[in-house]
């Protein structure tokens, strides 16, 4: 069973309009390598110089990567990822 990596509306686009993307990886970071090697621009839009961009948060089955290993936080077969925009603004 591979790892599902939920993606959020605003970044569906990358993903061909797919609300989820099953793939295998050993860590965060390979997740999201394999998903960038079958969507060209994903890798770009979550990643820059080695890390998650800001203003993107990620969770390993409801837990902040900032708080483990980030990009090298280990998964495993069934584990979920979830990308979510930070929201800024308003008043």
């Amino acid at each position: 069973m591979p790892v599902t990596v939920r993606i959020p509306t605003v970044l569906r686009r990358l993903t061909g309009g797919r609300d989820e993307v099953a793939t295998p990886g050993a860590t965060v970071g390979e997740v999201f390598a394999a998903v960038g090697a079958e969507h060209q621009e994903f890798l770009g839009r979550i990643t820059e110089g080695g890390e998650v961009r800001p203003f993107l948060n990620v969770f390993v089955n409801g837990d902040d990567i900032r708080f483990a290993q980030g990009l090298q936080t280990p998964v495993r077969d069934g584990d979920e990822v979830s990308i979510i925009p930070s929201i800024a603004g308003g008043r």
